[in-house]
């Protein structure tokens, strides 16, 4: 098929600034996750399903996320954009599966923003020792948060970065502190924790603390949404997501045996800020840094939250299947309506939570769902490299032995074998152990998807692809239209 590239002016003054380098992804990766707001956030929930194992429901999920990343590297050097996972479907498996996929990205990141929009107030107000606020005190210090986090994303790229950097500076030195003391402390065992015991494990408790453990290492993919804004796009995207992966995953397996020895058990089960509770039963001079830390890490996750979803509703745009809105960059050259439109919608969700007693049971429904889109996007990254592996890369028909595509192809594999898994046990399980009737809430919204896919297969309009391309002999443009088919 003849492909029809054409330098439309809309599209090359879409272009991105290339300003990240591979210690500007890295650093994005490991703060997209909030490795400290998970760990206070959610802790209490992996507790009373796992006790003691939890641990080993965060190896378990790590390794598939770990594969993960490495999709995500081969991907981002065959197809870098800020679409990423929509963009990969769109170009590997077609139009029709990348609008599912794409309704997949919204429902995953824009219902992550509530759930850290309020914890972020409730922290910084029990740091000023506010430990019961009132309702308007938290969608006061919610809006500020949100705010905050526009005005950091709407700077620029670069200054995203410098802020998350800085940010994930006192996170780090907050996980040094605490290992460095509380492993000096291990001999001094606190009355009521609990050690594994492999005889003792209820594995049915492991296995719902890994659905919930699935949301916890989420995050590190940001590199891949931001490669378009790469120096090198086709070189150190995706290599961030891969540190950012493993580097969040020594987070957890430092800090967690620290909170089970040194804790007792059932306090970390009924906690809403398990290290600060940690700070307080080991070295209570360290809770002011503690509590510092975690609005640090809560607050970066908020803002590269929204920073993935703006880059994906920006690559949406482009391709028609949002409104044009979304695709509208400022002076900075970032997505100013993505960013702001999101952040919004968001704060009107926390204060119907806040002020509608009665509506807060469906959206906590809701909020709890992004979970399960949030594996269900990695899911379907693993059959977009399964079915490009097979169907579509040469090497893989023409030579089993070629490149590192052998080991692709069993990462693909396990991949979707292990989070389809984690999907099944996350609509059997999480009823019981995530909110009653969640189960409803995934299938309403997947439903959703399913005919939000069949509007847009129904528009008159032709559907479109933007590719990224660093080849100077494409019209010297870095973003050019092919035809959809391509």
């Amino acid at each position: 098929m003849q492909t029809e590239m054409k330098p439309a002016n809309r599209v090359v003054n879409s272009r991105l600034h290339q300003v990240f380098q591979l210690t500007d992804l890295s650093s994005l990766s490991v703060s997209s996750v909030g490795p400290l707001f998970s760990v206070a956030a959610a802790s209490a929930a992996m507790v009373q399903a796992a006790g003691p194992a939890v641990p080993i429901a965060i190896v378990a999920i790590a390794v598939p996320f770990i594969l993960c990343s490495w999709i995500f590297l081969s991907l981002n050097q065959h197809f870098p954009s800020s679409g990423a996972s929509y963009h990969w479907s769109r170009r590997i498996m077609g139009i029709d599966y990348s609008h599912f996929q794409g309704w997949i990205v919204i429902m995953a990141y824009f219902w992550s923003i509530p759930p850290i929009l309020i914890p972020a107030a409730r922290f910084t107000l029990g740091a000023f020792g506010i430990a019961h606020p009132s309702a308007l005190a938290e969608i006061a210090t919610s809006i500020g948060w949100a705010t905050f986090s526009a005005l950091v994303l709407l700077r620029g790229a670069r200054m995203t970065a410098l802020v998350t950097q800085a940010f994930l500076l006192v996170e780090i030195l907050a996980v040094a502190v605490m290992t460095v003391i509380g492993y000096a402390s291990w001999h001094r065992r606190t009355p009521g924790t609990a050690t594994i015991a492999l005889y003792h494990i209820h594995w049915a408790g492991v296995v719902a603390c890994t659905v919930i453990a699935a949301t916890i290492v989420d995050g590190w993919e940001i590199d891949s949404y931001a490669s378009e804004e790469a120096k090198k796009p086709r070189l150190t995207p995706g290599w961030g997501g891969i540190i950012g992966a493993i580097s969040v995953v020594i987070y957890y397996l430092l800090i967690w045996p620290l909170l089970l020895h040194e804790v007792p058990l059932a306090q970390l089960a009924t906690s809403a800020d398990a290290l600060t509770l940690w700070a307080k039963t080991v070295v209570p001079s360290f809770v002011p840094w503690m509590r510092v830390s975690v609005i640090a890490s809560t607050a970066g996750g908020l803002w590269l939250t929204t920073f993935i979803l703006s880059r994906a509703l920006f690559a949406m745009a482009r391709d028609g299947n949002v409104p044009s809105l979304f695709g509208k960059l400022n002076r900075q050259r970032v997505p100013f309506w993505a960013i702001v439109i999101p952040i919004i919608i968001s704060i009107a969700v926390v204060c119907m939570q806040v002020i509608v007693p009665s509506l807060n049971a469906l959206f906590e429904l809701v909020l709890s769902a992004a979970g399960f889109f949030l594996v269900a996007e990695f899911l379907l990254d693993g059959v977009n490299m399964l079915y490009f592996l097979v169907f579509h890369h040469h090497d893989i028909r023409h030579s089993i032995k070629a490149h590192h595509h052998v080991g692709m192809l069993a990462a693909a594999i396990i991949v979707v074998i292990f989070l389809a898994s984690i999907e099944i046990a996350f609509l059997v399980l999480g009823p019981r152990d995530i909110a009653p009737g969640i189960d409803r809430v995934i299938v309403g919204l997947l439903a959703l998807g399913i005919l939000n896919v069949l509007r847009l297969k129904r528009r008159k309009t032709a559907p479109k692809t933007h590719i990224f391309a660093d080849e100077p002999n494409i019209l010297g443009n870095p973003l050019v239209e092919i035809d959809a088919d391509c």
